[in-house]
């Protein structure tokens, strides 16, 4: 076995992120594609809730890297925005306003991090729950619109897009997580 597992493996519980601990639901392994697929982008969304648990508004806003905008808090906003964009707007096609993005300070979801951190994890608890609902009533198949391009996209393309941009976004998170209170995990 590696000495970097043997060292993670080695860690006592008080140095492990909620995310480490915590009750996830696994992705099987022998499943079908659409379980796979959607099992896979709900453990990232398990895992970016644990990655907060537990911190409060001036831990979840803290930037980790002075030159970064990065911000667990900035993240749930970008995430929320994300699921409206990408399942509601795109696939389902609701006619909504974007969440966090104007055209003036389009990073406004990691630039400006003015109200409540609950109320943002909140609205990408709601997001989430949405974009579950849109995926669930759909075949792989449906196709959604880009709204940029006019292209043509499948479900099952947009749940491997979302899974990608999650684990992405989970790596931020582990960092900002530690730099926070020491907590490390996956």
């Amino acid at each position: 076995m590696p000495d970097a597992t043997l060292s993670v493996m080695s860690r006592t519980p008080q140095h492990l992120s909620p995310a480490a601990a915590g009750d996830r639901t696994p992705i099987p392994r022998l499943a079908g594609e659409r379980e796979i697929l959607l099992s896979s982008l709900e453990w990232h969304r398990q895992t970016f809730e644990l990655k907060c648990a537990g911190l409060g508004q001036e831990a979840l806003s803290t930037r980790a890297v002075p030159a970064s905008a990065l911000s667990l808090h900035g993240l749930a906003r970008h995430l929320a925005g994300v699921e409206r964009w990408w399942f509601r707007i795109q696939l389902a096609g609701e006619d909504l306003p974007l969440l966090y993005y104007t055209d003036e300070d389009p990073n406004q979801d990691f630039n400006s991090l003015n109200g409540d951190v609950e109320e943002a994890l909140s609205a990408w608890r709601a997001e989430c729950t949405r974009s579950r609902e849109i995926a669930a009533a759909r075949s792989l198949e449906d196709q959604g619109t880009s709204k940029i391009t006019g292209e043509p996209f499948a479900l099952r393309w947009l749940l491997l897009n979302m899974t990608t941009e999650y684990a992405r976004h989970l790596g931020h998170a582990d960092l900002l997580r530690e730099a926070t209170d020491g907590s490390v995990g996956y």
